[in-house]
């Protein structure tokens, strides 16, 4: 067979991945602005609400309730050291549920895409999660510059961070295309994953340390709740300076895998009966 003839396909396919990224950018660029389009303060908006919870929860548990803690690193100063820690919990957090709430929604609110047979359906769950993981992106900045103003230096694990993304944009996808796809069949998806989420929330020890869990069920709950480990993770890379959960790290990737794989693969089965259906 002619050389030129094999080299074909893959010159095809290289072609349609670039083709599906520049139009999954540029889809994630569209989001971005039409979020916060005619507002004031624009794309400072994620960042003045994360800040924002911030405020009320260093407010409510390193005044009201007196929580203390000290990490390696940070500043000695109570309020300053649970503020860092408690926001690098709520970053990852905050991209979550954003990109997973609004990836559940993604396909029924956009049923003039889904009716055009040469549009990649695939792309419409993937938009709200990597735009919520963008805007994260301001509230991490902020975070490492206090970090930087605490600690007079910047941790070398910092560049430990795409690594974490990869793992953070696998999970919230997979579960995106899961609920993204039963939405269309079943409406009240989205209101039953709002209620889970508030469960899911005080299940992980983001606002209060890991341990005042119980002995016996810690290393399961950091185990077996990916969003737990991360959150573990971010504040060992932003804050301490060095990874101390290794073990959650690699079980986390792996669930992130496999909640992925399940949910592209329902979201695939179900695609066909889309357009029918809405």
């Amino acid at each position: 067979m002619d050389q030129k003839n094999l080299e074909k396909p893959n010159f095809l396919v290289t072609q349609h991945w670039r083709s599906q990224f520049s139009l999954l950018r540029s889809l994630v660029r569209r989001d971005l602005e039409a979020r916060y389009k005619g507002s004031v303060f624009g794309n400072l908006w994620p960042l003045l609400n994360q800040l924002s919870q911030l405020l009320i929860y260093t407010y409510v548990f390193s005044i009201i309730l007196q929580v203390k803690l000290d990490l390696k690193g940070v500043s000695s100063n109570t309020d300053i050291t649970f503020g860092l820690w408690l926001f690098a919990g709520l970053l990852p957090w905050i991209a979550f549920i954003t990109g997973l709430t609004q990836a559940a929604t993604s396909v029924i609110a956009q049923t003039n895409l889904v009716k055009k047979v040469v549009f990649p359906l695939s792309l419409l769950p993937l938009v709200p999660v990597l735009s919520s993981l963008i805007e994260s992106a301001f509230g991490l900045a902020a975070l490492i510059i206090l970090v930087a103003m605490s600690s007079k230096t910047l941790p070398v694990t910092l560049a430990l961070l795409p690594l974490v993304w990869i793992i953070q944009v696998l999970f919230t996808a997979g579960l995106g295309y899961l609920t993204a796809a039963l939405t269309v069949f079943l409406r009240d998806i989205p209101q039953t994953l709002g209620v889970l989420l508030n469960l899911w929330f005080y299940l992980t020890p983001i606002v209060y340390p890991a341990e005042v869990i119980p002995v016996q069920f810690r290393d399961w709950v950091l185990r077996l709740n990916p969003i737990a480990a991360i959150a573990q993770i971010y504040r060992d890379i932003v804050l301490v300076g060095e990874i101390n959960h290794w073990q959650e790290w690699g079980i986390t990737f792996v669930i992130s895998c496999l909640v992925f794989s399940l949910g592209l693969w329902v979201y695939q089965r179900l695609r066909p009966a889309f357009a029918d259906v809405l």
